[in-house]
């Protein structure tokens, strides 16, 4: 996709409350924070879907930083090799609507030039030399190894090892609450980028996917089972569909504010990441499941 093509995206409600799953009857005993979000409201913003181009370099780079955290990995060099390959991926910004502009300059809660999010696909073993595709791949294993079973490693280690058999590193990141109906077109555009890639002979015929996604887990009590919460929705159905996976806590890199008390009377949840292996033909399909996974069909 060249830079100047825009895909125009449905005007969303950004809707603090859209995720919150748990009601206000399975509320904690503890006391909300001072500082808690009561969800009392919302910003309505026009999306776009346009190929990454420079400025967006910082705005990918603290959405990279928000997946991966405290974890020794250059995401500002990584945000670079995203936008280097502008014909695949897409990020989500605001539509430049001079018109909407004018009617919310006095309230204008979003700046100019921010990234909501970010679709792309990156080679994990073509460009296993570049410095943070190499901090990723050592970041995998590494977690792999503390997390993962004897098998989930093993298997980790032959689909990294292989050269015959490219992975891609799926990223699909945006801001919470930003509603999951957005990630359709940006997938189905996204597979349509990499399959005339493909068609050109460029690196992207994977032989497996790999997707870190994010989740917060309310832990089990009084009698009630953990229940677990997927920030980006279509995520849940991902996992359940994924080759196999292995999960983590990164309680201990998150500040309290990341771990709960976002909204009065939310119970605190641990923050959890989890790799997916993906089969890449199965993608098309995946992305029809997450359209009827999120249209509750």
């Amino acid at each position: 996709m060249s830079a100047s093509k825009q895909k125009k995206l449905n005007t969303m409600e950004v809707d603090p409350n859209e995720d919150d799953s748990s009601s206000s009857e399975d509320e904690d005993d503890d006391e909300p924070h001072p500082d808690a979000y009561r969800g009392n409201e919302e910003v309505e913003i026009d999306f776009e879907g346009r190929a990454p181009v420079d400025p967006d370099a910082q705005g990918i780079s603290q959405l990279l930083q928000r997946l991966f955290l405290r974890a020794h990995i250059n995401c500002n060099q990584m945000a670079d090799l995203i936008i280097a390959q502008n014909f695949i991926g897409s990020v989500i910004c605001q539509c430049d609507d001079e018109e909407a502009e004018s009617e919310t300059d006095d309230d204008n809660m979003v700046e100019d030039g921010t990234v909501f999010g970010i679709t792309s696909v990156l080679n994990l073993t073509a460009k296993k030399d570049q410095p943070s595709i190499a901090q990723l791949r050592t970041y995998i294993l590494d977690r792999a190894k503390t997390h993962a079973s004897q098998e989930v490693q093993q298997q980790l280690r032959e689909i990294l090892d292989s050269e015959q058999r490219h992975v891609g590193f799926l990223i699909n990141e945006r801001f919470i609450n930003i509603p999951a109906q957005i990630s359709v077109p940006l997938l189905q555009s996204l597979q349509q980028e990499i399959e005339a890639a493909k068609a050109k002979k460029m690196k992207f015929d994977f032989g497996t996917l790999l997707l870190l996604v994010k989740f917060y887990r309310k832990e089990a009590k009084k009698g009630k089972p953990a229940e677990d919460n997927y920030t980006n929705a279509e995520d849940e159905l991902l996992s359940d569909r994924a080759k196999f996976s292995f999960e983590y806590s990164v309680a201990s890199e998150t500040d309290s504010g990341m771990s709960g008390d976002w909204l009065e009377g939310d119970a605190v949840m641990t923050p959890y990441r989890k790799l997916l292996v993906l089969e890449p033909k199965k993608l098309p399909q995946l992305i029809d499941d997450i359209q009827r996974f999120i249209n509750g069909e």
